[in-house]
């Protein structure tokens, strides 16, 4: 444990509500696993990109508006996709809401479209 947000990762936080930043900036403290932001706020014209690649499915993401953040775990230099490790990491950021007393929603915990990061 012990980890950091990087400087990439702290740019990629840029214009996402405060709330949100608080809970990723404190689940990085208490991973077991480093991670990365990989997308905060979106543009309309990326989350129509994404729309149409089917990598989403909505033109209503929360990322338009700040209110949502992906990340991925970064294990030995690289980000990994597999599940196991989501579901690892998503139990770390609950657990960083909840400390900080921030509801969160994980995309994991979809019943369809699941959304790891």
């Amino acid at each position: 444990m012990g980890y950091k947000l990087g400087a990439h990762s702290e740019m990629l936080l840029r214009g996402v509500h405060p709330d949100l930043i608080k809970v990723i900036r404190r689940a990085i403290q208490i991973s077991k696993h480093d991670f990365k932001v990989l997308e905060g706020v979106r543009s309309v014209a990326r989350q129509r990109e994404l729309v149409k690649k089917g990598a989403s499915q909505t033109m209503k993401s929360r990322h338009i508006h700040g209110f949502a953040v992906d990340i991925a775990p970064f294990v030995a230099g690289q980000v990994r996709w597999d599940w196991p490790l989501y579901y690892e990491l998503a139990a770390t950021v609950k657990q960083a809401a909840k400390d900080v007393g921030v509801p969160v929603e994980w995309g994991g915990d979809w019943k369809s479209f699941k959304d790891g990061p």
